[in-house]
Parts: structure tokens; C-alpha cells; sequence
């Protein structure tokens, strides 16, 4: 039996990170927490590129032109989007999941999913470095697992 599983193995893999600008104090941190976790696996900063946008509804397409280059190994798509009085949150969260996942399946490039969706400011600032951790990194770490994950996969 064969057993194929990723690593966090940097290798030479090249990381784009793309960050929503709404909502800047969480994204920022899930952004720094994204950096660190790669910093720690060994991505040198030279084989980071982060493109800021302005809300995670426009972060599908930045995410599909940055996988779709063939200059990344992996995207990761860091946003936070925070329920609000109407069902604008509903169609938000929604379409950009679906965009994203929809990327990472038309490209075969992994794609991390670090968008926050939470009910309140104070849960997004848990989740962006807070008591439940940051999913900057978590994402971070997924995307270059699965980049590993694929490389091993299209391996003969």
C-alpha cells in the first residue's frame, strides 16, 4: 500500500497571498499570522507576494489571476466578513467560498480558505490571533501542505 501525504515542506514553492482591506484590523493580523507560519516552514519572503483588495466579495478573481499566472504553487485568500442587520453577509460569505473553491478546482492550484465569517468584530479578533488561534496561519499552513500534496500527486 501507498500512503501519499502532504508536508509542510517549503521546498522552493512559491506562496501569493491575496488580503481583503475591509475589515483591516482583523485581516491584518490574519495576514501576519499567515506570514509567520510560512517564515517558521522556511518561505523566504523573496517567494511571498501579497496583493491587497478591497473587500473578500472581490477576492475570488484576485485569487483565480494570481492561480491562474503560473507563478504560485498556492494562493492564500485571507478576508473577514461580519454579519450584519440585512442578508448582504449571506451572499458575501457565500459567493466568495464558492469562488475560491471554485479557482482551486478550474487551476489544480491549492487555494487556503483563512476568510473569516463570524457574527461579531470580537469573534473575528478571536480568530485572527485570539483565543481560537489565528486562521491566517491555519490557512497559511493548508495551502502549503496541499502545494506539497499536489507536487507529490503530479510526480511520476
Amino acid at each position: 500500500m501507498q500512503t501519499i501525504e502532504g508536508q509542510y515542506n517549503a521546498r522552493s514553492y512559491r506562496i501569493a497571498i491575496a488580503v481583503s482591506r475591509w475589515n483591516r484590523l482583523v485581516t491584518e493580523r490574519l495576514l501576519s499570522g499567515a506570514l509567520d507560519a510560512l517564515a517558521r516552514q522556511g518561505v523566504g519572503e523573496d517567494r511571498i507576494t501579497v496583493v491587497w483588495c478591497p473587500g473578500s466579495f472581490e477576492l475570488p478573481l484576485v485569487v483565480k489571476t494570481l492561480a491562474e499566472s503560473g507563478r504560485y504553487d498556492a494562493v492564500v485568500a485571507l478576508g473577514c466578513v461580519i454579519r450584519g442587520e440585512t442578508p448582504h453577509f449571506d451572499y458575501v460569505a457565500a459567493q466568495t467560498a464558492a469562488g475560491i473553491q471554485q479557482t482551486m478546482l478550474a487551476t489544480g492550484v491549492p487555494c487556503g480558505f483563512g476568510v473569516l465569517t463570524t457574527d461579531t468584530l470580537d469573534q473575528a479578533l478571536d480568530r485572527a490571533g485570539g483565543k481560537a488561534g489565528n486562521k491566517g496561519e491555519e490557512a497559511a499552513l493548508a495551502a502549503l501542505e496541499m502545494a506539497d500534496v499536489v507536487a507529490r500527486l503530479r510526480t511520476p
